[in-house]
């Protein structure tokens, strides 16, 4: 049985400590939320000052060529670009992920009424992020296609000769369950369909290679896993092969062949600066950027090894501490393991899942200063959801069984039960 010594051994022989100095964490608090807003690196606040007093209030408009204003979407792809297997030059930071996705999946929907007419379905999982099928709803809608929703087990047989696209989350933003990418992809091709992964809670979450799984589009956010700030930027990417077959429908000035020509015909940029649109979020970005960096540290702290390989190594012993604790300490109080055990279906969270008073529960922790969150069930099979996730950059072991000692004390208390606890906030 694990003890509180045992962690505290862990976090003394972690080598990943130091990255928390990289964070301004409020004291008393065990931030568990990183997969819904990642923690404030420490040197963003400098940074968006810099951007604003200097380059914007002294420099003014010269900052465009003085700071590299320009080029900040493409740099920060290339720096976003290991960490998901793709290569220098194919990603780019800009806009939401819902943009993003409105821009690849009507890429993907054009590519398929040119090569294949008579494929008229894109498949996605019924539990995928609201706002993935919102999107693909309403695309579908407007290019005469069907969106087909599935269980996850059901993915292989609904493709069919008649799917255009297949549409998933790579890593369950409700369950934490992870898809083989390379598996599904190879499934999707071998079908004939086109693949288009959302990597929401992947991206500096959990080792990804698009580029070796030979997928077709990405998008991505910036402001979990990245660290990126609420809002920040988030990214796309294209297969080579793909960047230049059509115009991404938000066919913008940033995203012209010579946008400083003002030509009034549009030409697109080549490759993936072509998905681009309007004058980018400067401040934003340059949050975001102090985000990415601190993924640059990680890799040099672990020699002959890539930062999201030292990461995950950690993500997985966190994520398994916090499970076995959890079922040592809290059996007995109708918790569920949503999240699955074997490491290659899992993201970097655990999700459990409780028949009553999973809200309040969450509250009452958040009282006591464990911040994780809420999700709603969807009937008796999909049960009420209390989500942790855990971000190795700034989390350690004596965390996680704080945060374990938490939840125990919550639940043979009974103190989910108080009022306060059971008022519904707008954001849960």
């Amino acid at each position: 049985m694990t003890t509180l010594h045992d962690c505290l051994r862990l976090d003394a022989l972690d080598p990943l400590a130091p990255l928390r100095a990289h964070f301004s964490l409020p004291p008393g608090v065990i931030y568990l939320d990183g997969n819904s807003l990642g923690v404030l690196p420490a040197a963003t606040a400098a940074r968006v000052a810099q951007v604003v007093t200097q380059e914007w209030g002294t420099d003014l408009i010269k900052s465009w060529n003085s700071a590299g204003w320009f080029d900040l979407p493409q740099r920060l792809g290339n720096q976003i670009a290991p960490l998901i297997g793709a290569g220098q030059g194919e990603v780019v930071a800009t806009d939401s992920t819902s943009v993003n996705l409105f821009k690849v999946l009507t890429a993907a929907l054009n590519m398929a009424a040119a090569d294949a007419p008579q494929r008229k379905l894109v498949v996605s999982e019924r539990s995928n992020f609201p706002t993935d099928l919102y999107i693909a709803e309403s695309l579908c809608r407007q290019h005469g296609f069907t969106l087909q929703l599935v269980e996850p087990e059901e993915i292989a047989t609904a493709l069919t000769s008649q799917v255009a696209v297949l549409m998933l989350t790579h890593v369950n933003y409700r369950t934490g369950a992870m898809h083989d990418m390379p598996a599904v992809t190879q499934a999707a091709h071998e079908a004939g369909a086109l693949m288009l992964w959302d990597l929401a809670h992947s991206a500096g979450a959990v080792p990804v290679d698009l580029t070796a799984a030979k997928a077709d589009f990405a998008v991505g956010c910036g402001y979990k896993y990245l660290n990126g700030g609420p809002g920040a930027p988030a990214f796309v990417w294209v297969n080579t092969a793909h960047a230049e077959r059509f115009w991404q429908p938000l066919a913008g000035w940033w995203g012209h062949a010579t946008p400083f020509e003002f030509t009034p015909d549009y030409r697109p940029a080549p490759g993936v600066t072509r998905y681009l649109c309007g004058t980018q979020p400067m401040i934003s970005l340059a949050a975001l950027e102090c985000g990415l960096d601190v993924f640059d540290a990680a890799g040099r702290i672990v020699p002959n090894q890539s930062a999201m390989q030292t990461l995950r190594q950690k993500s997985l012993a966190l994520t398994d501490l916090f499970i076995e604790l959890v079922e040592q300490r809290c059996a007995g109080h109708g918790l569920g393991l949503a999240t699955p055990r074997e490491h290659a279906q899992r993201g970097s969270q655990v999700c459990l899942s409780k028949s009553e008073g999973a809200y309040a529960i969450v509250q009452a922790l958040i009282a006591r200063g464990v911040i994780g969150d809420y999700r709603a069930g969807n009937g008796a099979q999909h049960p009420d959801i209390l989500r942790f996730g855990f971000t190795p950059l700034y989390l350690g072991y004596e965390d996680v069984w704080n945060a374990v000692d938490q939840l125990q004390q919550v639940l043979e208390s009974e103190e989910w039960r108080r009022p306060e606890f059971n008022q519904k906030h707008a954001v849960t």
